[in-house]
């Protein structure tokens, strides 16, 4: 018989919430929540090991199960009340699940092709704007996403949700700033940092060759450390009262421009 629950006080429904709700607990115990039928078949293909997966009957069709892999010991039946309680999301479809998180060391990104393009963004913190890089990313299918110096980690619930589960299909990997310019001057990859000193306009660069386009926060730009280290610095011609947009649509200027003298 099926495993099942059905109070909001049960021990797994407690530990749950922590996964959601609390990073330290994520790192602690390597594990995140993940919900919604798209989101776990994504994570499925992308080879993530699952520890538990919880189906609400009254929401989630039984013929649904068909679509994935489970076996019958990660599954869990739980009431309505249940799943309002640990559903991040209200449109899940009635479905979560638990999964082992990856590491995303540098050491572990391999390139199909000698001529790779990079998406790097330093210290994005809005999970909005991460899940929105992310979603760009998969839609130009770039060869990595690296993050420099983190200040979210990537199973945080609203990144999962804002990426509309595109953490999953995109090579990410994450270090500091210093360890990312070693990592791409010893693989021999150009540096475009997206910055306004002694820049030169984004569409007159090559960005057919092994490329890494780099934007920072709208607050804060990027550090010196990009300036002194880019093969050239770019930025996009703005004709408006202000000198920033959003790092998620800057990125998806650049990166779509690369794709275009690429050949899509």
């Amino acid at each position: 018989m099926r495993k099942q629950i059905s109070s909001t006080q049960n021990k797994t429904v407690k530990q749950l919430l922590q996964l959601q709700e609390k990073s330290r607990n994520r790192k602690k115990e390597g594990l995140f929540v993940v919900e919604g039928i798209r989101e776990i078949q994504l994570a499925l293909k992308a080879n993530y090991e699952f520890e538990a997966v919880f189906i609400c009957p009254e929401v989630f069709a039984e013929d649904d199960l068909k679509n994935f892999s489970f076996a019958e010991h990660l599954l869990t039946e739980i009431t309505a009340e249940v799943y309002q309680k640990i559903a991040y999301r209200s449109s899940t479809e009635g479905i979560l699940a638990v999964a082992k998180t990856k590491t995303h060391d540098l050491e572990a990104i391999q390139f199909e092709t000698e001529k790779p393009l990079i998406l790097i963004a330093e210290a994005p913190e809005k999970p909005g704007n991460i899940g929105a890089i992310l979603r760009t990313a998969d839609a130009a299918k770039v060869d990595a996403v690296i993050i420099a110096n983190p200040k979210t980690d990537l199973y945080n619930p609203n990144i999962i949700r804002s990426s509309v589960g595109c953490v999953f299909t995109n090579q990410i990997a994450t270090g500091t700033t210093s360890e990312i310019i070693q990592f791409l001057k010893e693989k021999e990859i150009a540096i475009y940092s997206a910055i306004l000193q002694e820049s030169e306009i984004y569409t007159e660069q090559d960005f057919t060759k092994a490329t890494a386009i780099v934007v920072g926060t709208e607050a804060d730009g990027l550090s010196e450390e990009w300036r002194v280290n880019s093969t050239q610095n770019i930025h996009i011609p703005m004709q408006g009262e202000i000198d920033s947009m959003n790092v998620s649509v800057a990125a998806g200027i650049l990166i779509f421009e690369a794709k275009r003298q690429r050949g899509f």
